[in-house]
């Protein structure tokens, strides 16, 4: 008893400050919940009710920390694309995808960006994207649809065989996902272009052509009488 309260005495200024410390860290924790979840709750309300650019905006920018913010950012860069604007679209998805690495629908947002610079006109750039998509997120959902992505713009590009071959990897990688119907019937409409005949190295052969055509024209020619 008597080494208890030496310990008290000697400590106690120690002890009570340490449990002020603890009283307002979880005073200071229970304010930044009630703060969260009354933010997160606005953020949410407005989100419900938004319909333009700016509404979308405005939750960005009042409420950037929230969890309506990523739903804002897609939707605003969806409201931009059905307005025409492609590059601010593309803007805004990747401010989204950098705010947001682990999101799980940055993939989306990186497909979405593709497809836009896609339709800018940018089909080197647009075929590049996919291919990081499909690279850097392979366990992603997104991952075999990148890959199909890329059959279409391949194709343009005459590039039947890298096509082909992306088409195969779908098969081997994602024969599970629906994807890969997909990609058989890519295959199938996929034609090589006809392989153009060697010359022969035989004189006769190559001259063969030659006799015939020469030979066509007399064959033709009535008998003089």
């Amino acid at each position: 008893m008597l080494e208890t309260q030496l310990f008290w005495a000697r400590n106690r200024n120690s002890i009570v400050a340490a449990l002020l410390v603890m009283i307002l860290a979880l005073a200071a924790y229970g304010a930044y919940r009630f703060h969260t979840a009354h933010r997160d709750e606005a953020a949410a309300l407005m989100l419900s009710q938004a319909k333009s650019e700016e509404d979308y905006q405005k939750i960005i920018d009042q409420y950037g920390g929230s969890n309506a913010a990523p739903s804002a950012y897609l939707l605003l860069a969806a409201a931009q694309r059905k307005d025409g604007k492609l590059a601010e679209a593309n803007t805004t998805l990747k401010t989204f995808a950098d705010k947001n690495p682990k999101h799980e629908l940055v993939t989306t947002a990186k497909m979405a960006m593709a497809a836009n610079v896609d339709a800018m006109g940018k089909p080197d750039e647009a075929l590049e994207m996919y291919r990081r998509v499909a690279a850097d997120y392979p366990r992603s959902f997104n991952a075999p649809l990148a890959l199909l992505a890329e059959v279409p713009l391949l194709k343009q590009k005459g590039d039947i065989e890298g096509a082909r071959r992306v088409c195969e990897t779908v098969l081997t990688q994602y024969r599970d996902n629906y994807a890969a119907t997909e990609a058989t019937r890519h295959l199938r409409m996929l034609k090589l272009p006809p392989a153009v005949a060697a010359p022969s190295d035989d004189p006769a052969v190559n001259a063969a052509p030659s006799i015939s055509a020469a030979a066509s024209p007399a064959a033709s020619m009535s008998p003089m009488p």
